[in-house]
């Protein structure tokens, strides 16, 4: 009788559930995992910390409406440029407000 030298696949033989298809599922449908962490002394309420993590694709999330790494200027280079013309905007707006006040003031 001879033994095989090979070991047994962890999910049997033939099942292909690999951690590629597996992280493509999640991505895929998403996943959300919630929990809430409370620290309570003598029935008083001191600290309540609410977890939520979504793990999903991009394209998924967008599906969900979770847009706001698009609309943050550390994560986006469009909403960077868009901070910095709304700024500029700004800057000018006020710019233009003040050069009237300094006219009226040299005028002897």
């Amino acid at each position: 009788m001879t033994m095989s030298s090979r070991l047994p696949e962890p999910y049997g033989q033939g099942s292909g559930a690999n951690l590629a298809d597996i992280l493509e599922r999640v991505l895929d449908k998403g996943i959300v995992i919630a929990g809430d962490i409370r620290i309570n002394l003598l029935d008083i309420e001191l600290l309540t910390i609410k977890l939520r993590l979504i793990v999903a694709s991009v394209d998924k999330a967008k599906e969900m409406g979770i847009d706001w790494w698009e609309d943050d200027p550390a994560l986006s280079s469009r909403a960077h440029r868009n901070e910095l013309a709304r700024e500029n905007a700004e800057l000018r707006e006020r710019l233009a407000q003040l050069e009237p006040t300094r006219g009226e003031e040299e005028a002897p």
